[in-house]
């Protein structure tokens, strides 16, 4: 038996018939094990065909380490071991450079900002939602809500024209594609959007004030234009589908997992509104929407872990923040939803240099969608058994495809 051979294939799911897949939003119970036992488990990832082995680093502390230290855990020199293509955007960047990329946008994602846009953000739910209620039930919340909400937030945002944004949903669904579709699938699509981008680029020279596309292209013009282009696709699918199929998958839970006395989670939180903040945090901690965990990075250094692990120069790691989500010395009872847990510093948007530059707008959004179903569609329930719903396979972010529901 190779060295291979003997590695736990990543990233698994929470699947009954070995095959990996997902079916659903409960991760594997090994997450757990693993933050509570070992800590560092040997794995292999499956790249463009090729095995690499890595380590999946699942302490709490031991993840928040790896994330920390850009100078010590390198994403830029760990590419070959990742599924998904970030080379030129700021996921790929260390340290100056990554800096340098992403204070470019950062102040338009600081949490007063987007407390600016709290407004905007809710009309745009609104606005959304009526459509889906005025076409009757059933409704894929997926597609009727969820994904035209998230694209409008990040799309008004950006600038980009109404007409062109559901484009965006199948170039973001090539671009992410981590299983059925190659790099080549992957690579033409980022073509696609970098034309049409660069345009929206071009557009807008010298002329900060219009909308944020206007300030990349004035701040980032000395920049190479691949790094220009790929910072608003980064944006804009990291912004709508990483939020879509949050609001999809908590809905999902909500309406499916008991919570109190002989009630869904659902009923309770339609009978306790305040809860509201607390239980999205909970589900962030427990149903993050990230497939395979943080993206892998290259030790440049021999390194000792908080926990005492020894890692060697050269080892790719893989932080696993659904397992660091779960450790016990953190986390009491982990896999039990607790919406009175307080509080809940889970890591489901990262840590250190490469925190989620979106995570206040996402949770902004999460959190006025799901208020907005709870206060506008009390009687919101499933339009099929729960087994029927079907979940995104070889994809970067995991989710429904499609969420049939009606009221």
């Amino acid at each position: 038996m190779t060295d291979t051979d003997a590695r736990r294939p990543h990233p698994f799911y929470q699947d009954a018939d070995g095959v990996n897949r997902p079916p659903g939003p409960r991760k594997h119970p090994d997450y757990a094990r693993f933050a509570a036992g070992s800590g560092v488990v040997p794995i292999v990832r499956q790249v463009n065909g090729e095995a690499v082995p890595a380590l999946l680093v699942c302490r709490y502390a031991d993840v928040r380490e790896v994330l920390r230290r850009q100078d010590v855990f390198s994403r830029a020199a760990a590419a070959h071991a990742d599924e998904v293509d970030v080379a030129g955007t700021m996921l790929g960047m260390d340290g100056d450079e990554h800096a340098r990329v992403r204070g470019t946008v950062k102040d338009a994602f600081t949490r007063p900002a987007v407390d600016e846009l709290r407004d905007a953000v809710r009309a745009a739910a609104e606005a959304r939602l009526a459509s889906m209620v005025d076409a009757g039930a059933p409704a894929d919340l997926v597609r009727d809500f969820a994904v035209p909400f998230a694209l409008d937030v990040i799309c008004d945002l950006l600038g980009l024209p109404t007409e062109d944004r559901m484009r965006f949903r199948r170039w973001g669904d090539m671009f992410l594609g981590a299983g059925d579709l190659s790099r080549e699938d992957a690579a033409r699509s980022a073509e696609e959007m970098g034309g049409y981008l660069w345009g929206q680029l071009e557009q807008r020279r010298g002329r900060p004030d219009v909308d944020l596309l206007g300030r990349i292209a004035t701040a980032a013009a000395d920049q190479p234009a691949d790094v220009q282009i790929k910072l608003p696709i980064s944006l804009v699918v990291g912004g709508w589908e990483t939020t879509a199929s949050s609001i999809a998958t908590f809905v999902h839970v909500l309406q499916t997992e008991p919570y109190g006395p002989g009630g869904t989670a659902w009923a309770h939180l339609v009978a306790h509104p305040d809860r509201l903040d607390a239980a999205v945090a909970e589900l962030e901690r427990l149903h993050s929407t990230s497939n395979g965990d943080e993206m892998p990075r290259r030790v440049m250094a021999d390194v000792t872990l908080p926990s005492g692990a020894r890692l060697a120069e050269g080892d790719i790691v893989v932080p696993s923040h659904d397992a660091a989500n779960r450790d016990p010395d953190v986390f009491g009872d982990p896999e039990r939803m607790d919406f009175d847990r307080a509080p809940t510093p889970h890591l489901s948007f990262g840590h250190g240099p490469h925190y989620c530059i979106g995570a206040h707008l996402g949770a902004l959004e999460v959190r006025t969608a799901l208020g907005l179903l709870l206060r506008e569609l009390p009687g919101l329930r499933l339009a099929v058994p729960p087994a029927e719903v079907g979940w995104k396979a070889g994809h970067a972010i995991l989710g429904p495809e499609g969420l049939p529901v009606t009221w």
